[in-house]
């Protein structure tokens, strides 16, 4: 089977539609799939309701996204550096579903593993849980929360090879796994592809059959936050 695209628009070919699901992998700016939320930008696909631990920033990752409204709601946990996010959220013109954080990992984890749903105790007693079935398990209680099941899946790797077995680099890795196998269709942008047999086994974070397609590209790696020292005198 062959995976591997030569650009991120192609990679995306036959993928896209209006009111689709997204699970999109990186955290902040670290591990985006910079290349093909450009690409989907250009389609101009619309509509789109998208799983991501955070929505980027105003001219960078899915805020990009936010900035061409083609998002029409976030599955979030954390929208504190986008000033459009909080504009959009707050005149009503985006829907937003917040999720704790350990809540959202576990819930595309769980859509990549099949299961539709599953009890924690995280948000109960905060409106987090308001309209979420409550259960006790050994006295304590528990709100059910829903797997991901995503229509597509979009990630960023630092190797793959020709079958599409990934590997992150350092913390890069983020939220990348859990989304990359709740897609449906996962596409996985990556800095370098390597013969099959080039990667160690025991070094592969993301089995191949997770993986559909693949493009390789330059990334800009663009940094969210530098603080640096004064140099001393």
């Amino acid at each position: 089977m062959q995976k591997i695209y030569p650009t991120a628009k192609e990679a995306l070919d036959g993928l896209l539609f209006d009111g689709m699901l997204i699970a999109a992998g990186g955290f902040g700016l670290c591990g985006i799939p910079e290349l093909l939320i450009a690409a989907i930008r250009d389609a101009g696909t619309k509509e789109l309701v998208i799983a991501s631990n955070n929505a980027g920033v105003d001219d960078f990752g899915l805020g990009i996204l936010l900035k061409t409204r083609q998002i029409k709601k976030m599955i979030s946990s954390y929208v504190g550096e986008n000033a459009e996010f909080m504009r959009q959220y707050l005149s009503g013109e985006l829907e937003l579903e917040f999720n704790p954080q350990g809540t959202l990992a576990e819930r595309m984890r769980a859509g990549g593993a099949g299961i539709p749903g599953f009890y924690t105790r995280t948000g109960v007693g905060t409106v987090i849980a308001e309209g979420k079935e409550h259960k006790d398990f050994n006295g304590q209680t528990y709100i059910l929360e829903q797997g991901i099941f995503a229509d597509l899946a979009i990630v960023k790797a630092w190797k793959a090879d020709t079958s599409g077995n990934l590997v992150f680099r350092k913390t890069a890795r983020n939220f990348n796994l859990p989304a990359a196998t709740c897609g449906k269709v996962c596409v996985a942008e990556v800095e370098e592809i390597v013969p099959v047999g080039a990667l160690d086994p025991d070094h592969i974070h993301l089995p191949g059959i997770y993986v559909h397609r693949l493009v390789q590209g330059e990334h800009e790696k663009r940094i969210e936050q530098r603080t640096v020292r004064k140099k001393e005198a």
